[in-house]
């Protein structure tokens, strides 16, 4: 029995990348492209590459925690709204914001196979006490 394409995507972004080595092959496509613009600029990255990035963050940080706002799915493309949080090894008692993230993902074979994703860091203004479900916006 198949896993929805919005489980996946889900299930892996709240998955504890940090502490299970298998996430990666359990979630990503060997097939896997993701397009990544951030501040860096364009990043075009391939299942190897990411497991290579993955690697690095699990000896950067100590925990990393997601909070969804949006997941919503239109066949087998998935989009996900989302902010991560981290605890750096040197500083496992601080959280830290890092960045806001929104990405498309198409899921094939129950694996995320092709992604799109943009990124901005944090700044002071996107620092508040309410998650992501307790704000709300006035209209003009």
């Amino acid at each position: 029995m198949s896993t929805s394409p919005k489980q996946v995507v889900k299930d892996f972004h709240q998955a504890n990348i940090i502490n299970d080595e298998t996430i990666l092959e359990n979630y990503f496509h060997k097939d896997l492209v993701l397009i990544w613009n951030s501040a860096d600029g364009l990043s075009i990255m391939y299942y190897d590459d990411l497991i290579a990035f993955f690697l690095e963050i699990r000896r950067t940080y100590n925990d990393l925690r997601i909070e969804i706002s949006h997941l919503l799915q239109d066949g087998n493309q998935v989009t996900i709204r989302y902010k991560y949080y981290a605890r750096t090894i040197e500083n496992p008692e601080e959280e830290l914001g890092i960045s806001n993230f929104i990405g498309i993902w198409e899921v094939k074979d129950d694996k995320m196979y092709r992604g799109h994703l943009v990124s901005q860091a944090l700044t002071e203004m996107d620092y508040t006490t309410e998650s992501y479900h307790n704000l709300k916006c006035e209209m003009r």
